[in-house]
């Protein structure tokens, strides 16, 4: 039996700070009902822990359950669904079912949503200087051989320097995904989404004021070292190794960007 939860009242909220350094909380006006639908019905999922695949009550019964018109009901499953957070099946056993946010999906919001904030190589480097030594550090020991020859594989893929600048950008992508398996393989998932986030960003944004310069093959070489040099870390169960190398390595990394003169592009990353 379907009950009708109890009704919200959903408001923007504009805060103004006074001159006196108080503030004031006016309310903006109501938010559109199909949106409080959607956040009843986000709350309703909540309450009975639901499940990605769980099945939604049906139109006829979410609009006796919530109160309100087809439009509004169908306005507010197109809203989740835009989401991410349900997804719709037609024909015999179709209907509405519970979602799950992939991690590319929420990566692109993340990254639209920076689209508007001016972010910069400098702002990505800082945050990876500071946290994929810890990342490292948290991994070493905790791999199986079976991950270990995934990052092995890794470096293997750009084992020779490149004889151009093309190649040269090609080999720097290879050498993030080394970096993205790292990230999937973080036991704090947080941590590794945030480096997995940063890792695209320069995977897909990036782009070289001097492609056409020589390849910079010391700056290759001291990439691959690092690389190397934290598998042993990893395999030998050195965090304290691991985050030294890790941290010379996004030095090294981030020397590599200002030869090239890299710098985000201002676009929007695909879903």
């Amino acid at each position: 039996m379907l009950h009708k939860p109890r009704e919200v009242v959903y408001l923007w909220t504009k805060i103004e700070v006074s001159m006196d350094g108080g503030q004031e909380v006016k309310p903006k006006g109501k938010r559109s009902r199909p949106v409080q639908v959607a956040d009843q019905i986000k709350a309703w999922v909540v309450e009975r822990d639901l499940h990605q695949g769980d099945k939604l009550p049906n139109e006829a019964e979410m609009i006796a359950l919530f109160q309100v018109s087809k439009g509004t009901v169908r306005e507010a499953l197109r809203i989740l669904e835009a989401q991410g957070l349900i997804a719709t099946r037609t024909g015999p056993g179709g209907g509405s079912f519970v979602g799950e946010v992939s991690q590319d999906r929420a990566l692109s919001l993340l990254g639209n949503y920076f689209y508007f904030q001016e972010l910069s190589l400098a702002d990505i480097y800082q945050m990876r200087k500071a946290l994929e030594p810890e990342l490292a550090a948290g991994l070493a020991g905790q791999l199986d051989a079976a991950q270990l020859d995934a990052l092995t594989a890794l470096v293997g893929s750009h084992a020779t320097p490149a004889q151009s600048p093309e190649e040269e950008k090609r080999e720097h992508i290879a050498s993030l995904a080394f970096h993205a398996k790292l990230a999937e393989y973080a036991g704090n998932r947080l941590l590794g989404f945030m480096i997995a986030f940063m890792v695209r960003m320069l995977t897909e944004m990036t782009v070289y004021r001097k492609l056409y310069d020589m390849p910079n093959h010391e700056l290759w070489r001291r990439g691959r070292h690092h690389q190397l040099e934290l598998i042993a870390a990893l395999r030998k169960g050195d965090p304290d190794g691991a985050r030294r190398t890790m941290a010379s390595h996004m030095a090294a990394a981030e020397e590599l960007m200002q030869h090239q003169e890299a710098r985000l592009a201002r676009r929007f990353l695909p879903d």
